[in-house]
């Protein structure tokens, strides 16, 4: 249809449309958010509401709303399913205005501008990337507008490892790039599926240069103090993100105050394989909280100390200061039980002054926000008093902090204690606040008895006992006297109306209660409102200090939680130095010994790059290879950030990397193969590890044929020893890797000990030195259940390998015994229809038939029939 067939309705849908095409556009009418044509499909399916249709000139359109009092609700909906949001608001009362509303968008919600607490995980940063390129550098800014952080870094041009690194610790939402990245192939490749990605046209009135535009912002004359002045490229970024915030918030960006210069060598660095592997803060099957390292450590009691306590967890430092500095505030709380108990209780009461502060400075807050505030500032005082009598160091963690005092005073006495959701409805303020309030809501409430009484007075003047007071929505409220004593009416009345039977009168003084009662709901609201927007301004211009506030009390809720957690599983303080070693005792999986049926085994590493630097660990599967692998880089992983861990004892030389290769599949989005999978990862360690790293390897070359397989593991093990020279643990089912133990200096063969006797094998969990030339893959198998038929097979073909294993072996010699490069490997072939012997065949074999009876005979002939159908 033609716009001229339009309404003027939909002629202004259309143009707020064509302003914001790449959106669904939810359009106030009356009582209702309504969506229109292809909005309406997605939003009906995504929000599971009706569709329907809607008459307008010329034909019919799609059509589906949602009530405006359960907006949020369906929102969220739509926010989940990936979806951008525009809500378009009448700007004018529909019952004053004449004509058309006028109409127009006051915000956009992206997945990664969110700051509405219903449409964000608590415990978890919501954060909005920004990525640019030029002069040989990618640029990169990110920001969580819900708390206000605001951070940015370089990368080089060619260092897409390294950017799409970054991306995986930070686990964005949203992701926006400027067009030269947008439109790179390879470079969006790196970027995960689940993340929103776009490259956004962002028009401004503004001819600010990137600079001018972050100055203007943090209220600065100068960007020297952000560390960004040799970083153009990040210059860039933080603009265009700042820029993006900008037009979807349709308001101002308070709660963004300062910005940070980062870089990603001062932190550990983890690619998405070992951060997958640890299982850091999801876990592998369902990929949720639990059973992953977060869900051992978060036992946090403020939404910002989880967030922060995430953020450690993705980003272990490399300073030794920086972590003594944790270790001693942790120790400090694991001394004082009762002090760090106190404190955790008080920590409770603490609200999420980031996020309620984001929403008082975008003007997204309500009154309960405020109490809340209130509330959180009352009770900081008490708290910061006992950790400033505590010992060991407790005291740094709240010096020169702001007490706020004044404004906990503020909203004490003008918000009521529990005020409502609506900040629109009144019911915030507290009485005795404003005098004019007061005034107003006595009327409200006193109304009926001020008539009562004017009535009184008025028989009692003028001598009428029939004289009432009355109202009507014609006239308002009137004085009726009938018309037998309308000649005895005073000389101040008016008359208004004449009936019947009887005479209406008004008085200069009914006139003005009428005003002042009719109006004084309308007056009361707008008030309120009025007192409100005052606070929450007076909030916002407090941004700073509520920052600082609210990034101390989530450090002291991390350290107390890390002491906490450490007591209550019995942890212990490492010790971390610039050595090349590392030496754990009677390490344990934290996260396997909380959730093993049975008593978890504890075990050494110990691992130095000037003895035992290569370990080559064997044994059979379900042994518990892959746990003492984990374990080993969970330990260490902890250690860097400032946590206890579960050991007896560790002394963890700095390490700058961990890498995992442990366990693949198929990537059937990229159409690669398990193998393709592993060697990828194993490429991604041999060129980027370094003398300081710590490499887990789990069946390197198993993806591929023996012989492949092997000779790949070999050359990776040599590699990692001579040229590399890291911290490597090298778990296989290649036996032979344990000649390299001759070989190589610094190579030592351990093995998971196993007792066998006459009903099996048994797991003893324990790592013990030596290799081991049995792999109990049939043992392991008869404990899955497979039938005795295919066991029997199987013993019969292992036997006949073995067999030809070992006279390939003999007759190969013992030449070349010393050298570094492994002999080749019998090429000896199975022929698997050699073994004719089968379970019946050998059981008939076996029969004496000169002993049995015939019946005898005969059962046993029927029992063999019944096997060999089988």
């Amino acid at each position: 249809m033609t716009t001229g067939e339009l309404t003027p309705m939909f002629k202004q849908y259309q143009e707020l449309k064509r302003e914001y095409p790449d959106v669904i556009l939810l359009f106030r009418c009356g009582d209702f958010y309504e969506m229109y044509g292809s909005d309406a499909v997605i939003g009906a399916e995504c929000m599971d509401i009706s569709l329907t249709e809607r008459k307008v000139r010329g034909g019919k359109m799609k059509m589906a709303g949602v009530p405006f009092h359960a907006l949020d609700r369906y929102l969220a909906r739509l926010i989940a399913a990936g979806h951008k949001a525009a809500i378009a608001e009448q700007l004018e009362d529909p019952k004053t205005t004449k004509g058309l509303v006028k109409r127009d968008v006051i915000r956009i919600l992206t997945p990664g501008t969110l700051v509405e607490g219903f449409l964000l995980d608590e415990r978890a940063n919501n954060y909005l990337i920004s990525l640019s390129s030029g002069r040989e550098r990618i640029g990169l800014a990110v920001t969580d507008c819900s708390t206000g952080a605001f951070l940015v870094t370089e990368f080089d041009d060619n260092n897409y490892k390294g950017v799409s690194e970054e991306i995986g610790r930070l686990n964005p939402s949203e992701i926006i790039l400027t067009s030269e990245l947008y439109c790179n192939e390879e470079f969006r490749s790196l970027i995960p599926e689940n993340i929103s990605v776009s490259n956004p046209e962002i028009s401004t009135n503004s001819f600010d240069t990137d600079a001018e535009l972050l100055k203007k912002q943090f209220k600065v004359s100068t960007l020297e103090g952000f560390g960004i002045t040799d970083k153009s490229q990040a210059t860039v970024s933080a603009a265009f993100l700042l820029r993006y915030l900008q037009s979807t918030q349709k308001s101002t960006l308070g709660q963004i105050c300062t910005m940070s210069s980062y870089s990603t060598s001062a932190i550990m660095q983890l690619d998405n394989f070992t951060r997958r592997n640890l299982e850091l803060t999801e876990s592998l099957r369902g990929g949720g909280k639990v059973n992953s390292l977060l869900w051992v450590l978060d036992q946090t009691r403020t939404a910002m100390g989880a967030r922060l306590l995430k953020q450690w967890i993705s980003s272990p430092l490399l300073s030794i200061e920086e972590i003594t500095w944790r270790l001693e505030k942790v120790a400090a709380f694991r001394m004082a039980d009762l002090l760090r108990d106190d404190i955790r209780d008080r920590l409770k009461g603490i609200y999420d002054l980031e996020r309620l502060l984001s929403r008082a400075a975008t003007k997204n807050c309500n009154a309960r926000d405020l109490a809340q505030l209130r509330d959180s500032l009352e009770a900081l005082p008490e708290m910061f008093s006992i950790l400033q009598n505590g010992g060991g160091g407790l005291p740094e963690l709240v010096v020169d902090l702001p007490t706020m005092s004044d404004l906990a005073d503020t909203l004490r006495v003008s918000i009521v204690d529990s005020p409502p959701v609506s900040i629109r409805e009144g019911g915030m303020i507290r009485a005795s606040y404003n005098p004019e309030l007061d005034k107003l809501r006595d009327i409200s409430k006193n109304g009926k008895s001020f008539i009562v009484e004017l009535e009184n007075r008025e028989r009692e003047r003028t001598g009428i006992k029939t004289l009432k007071v009355g109202y009507n929505s014609v006239f308002g409220y009137y004085i009726e006297v009938s018309r037998m004593n309308s000649s005895n009416v005073p000389d101040n009345y008016v008359r208004k109306q004449t009936l019947a039977n009887n005479e209406r009168f008004i008085t200069p003084e009914l006139k003005e209660f009428e005003e002042l009662v009719l109006g004084a709901e309308d007056k009361i609201q707008s008030i309120e409102h009025g007192l409100f927007c005052e606070l929450r301004d007076l909030v916002s211009a407090l941004t700073g200090d509520i920052q600082r506030l609210a990034k101390a009390i989530s450090t002291i809720d991390v350290l107390s939680n890390f002491a906490y957690v450490a007591s209550k599983n019995n942890y212990n303080c490492p010790a971390v130095n610039t050595s090349t070693a590392l030496e754990i005792i009677n390490g344990r999986h934290p996260v396997v010994e909380l959730t093993a049926e049975n008593r978890f085994v504890p075990n050494n590493s110990l691992l130095s790059c000037d003895d035992d630097q290569l370990i080559i660990l064997t044994g059979p599967n379900m042994a518990g290879k892959s746990t003492y692998l984990r374990q080993t880089a969970l330990i260490t992983l902890m250690a860097q950030i400032g946590s206890f861990v579960p050991a007896e004892a560790a002394t963890i030389g700095l390490v700058d990397r961990i890498f995992t290769r442990v366990g693949a599949s198929d990537d059937l989005a990229t159409g690669q193969s398990t193998f393709m999978v592993e060697m990828t990862e194993t490429a991604n360690i041999l060129n980027n590890a370094t003398e300081r790293s710590l490499v887990i390897l789990d069946e390197i070359g198993r993806g591929t044929s023996t012989f492949d397989g092997l000779s790949i593991a070999f050359a990776v093990a040599e590699h990692l020893h001579e040229e590399i020279g890291c911290k490597t643990l090298f778990a296989t089912h290649y036996h032979q890797l344990n000649q390299l133990e001759q070989t190589l200096k610094r190579a030592k063969n351990y093995r998971i000990a196993v007792k066998e006797d006459d009903s099996g094998i048994t797991f003893l969990r324990r790592i013990v030195k030596g290799g081991t030339d049995k792999s109990y893959g049939i043992h392991v198998a008869r404990l899955a259940g497979l039938p005795d038929e295919v066991l029997y097979r199987a013993e019969r073909v292992l036997k006949s390998l073995e067999e030809n294993d070992e006279t390939a072996e003999k007759s190969r010699g013992l030449a070349a015994k010393n050298t570094t490069i492994p002999p080749p490997l019998p090429r000896t072939q199975l022929t698997l229809f050699e073994v004719k012997e089968h379970p019946v065949v050998e059981e008939l074999l076996n029969i004496d038939l000169d002993d049995m009876t015939p019946r005898e005979a005969l059962n046993a002939l029927a029992r063999l029939q019944k096997k060999s159908k089988k």
